[in-house]
């Protein structure tokens, strides 16, 4: 037999950088079946024990797209989102992520956008979305994207946040050792 070295993930642990699943683009949904729907309670879970007010497929370990909004007390599910059009306006705030603990930084981003988007049933939904709303479903679709908050930010900050990229690096779970000093852009 072949030895295949992989990660081991549980369902629903939040993986954290430097994974290398982070960085991959997440597959369409062809098909939004009883399967994938079973996974969207325990996204919840998650990312209400952690805190989180989104999350996206890649950040618990799976390779489809699809992302939880929390919308004020509920969370909303969408699959396969893709943002059609972002707004003219910018604004900056701090955003955080799950999978990047404890780091905040400062990320400016379009305070609109226009999401088209699955339901649970495969209804295409178009949604207008703006202020932290907006936000969220950027910040989520980036995740599905395979890109982070820290992509996001210049080089200089980056090389101001290694040290502490290298402490959640140490702490990650799934035991993979990667250069933390040089985060891919």
């Amino acid at each position: 037999t072949f030895c295949k070295l992989s990660y081991s993930i549980t369902p629903m642990e939040i993986v954290k950088y430097p994974h290398p699943l982070l960085s991959k683009k997440a597959r369409e949904i062809p098909e939004i079946t009883k399967e994938i729907l079973k996974l969207v309670p325990a996204m919840v879970k998650i990312m209400d024990e952690h805190e989180g007010i989104g999350l996206a497929g890649p950040q618990v370990g799976r390779q489809e797209r699809m992302i939880i909004v929390k919308d004020g007390e509920n969370n909303l599910v969408f699959f396969n989102p893709k943002i059609l059009k972002h707004g003219k306006e910018q604004g900056t705030e701090e955003e955080g992520c799950l999978s990047l603990p404890g780091l905040f930084v400062k990320v400016r981003r379009p305070l609109e956008v226009e999401v088209v988007a699955q339901d649970a049933k495969g209804q295409v939904l178009h949604i207008e979305a703006e202020g932290l709303a907006a936000r969220i479903f950027q910040h989520e679709i980036d995740h599905l994207q395979g890109k982070l908050i820290i992509n996001r930010i210049s080089p200089f900050l980056r090389l101001k946040l290694r040290k502490q990229l290298k402490e959640i690096a140490k702490t990650s779970s799934h035991g993979h050792k990667a250069a933390a000093s040089q985060p891919s852009a």
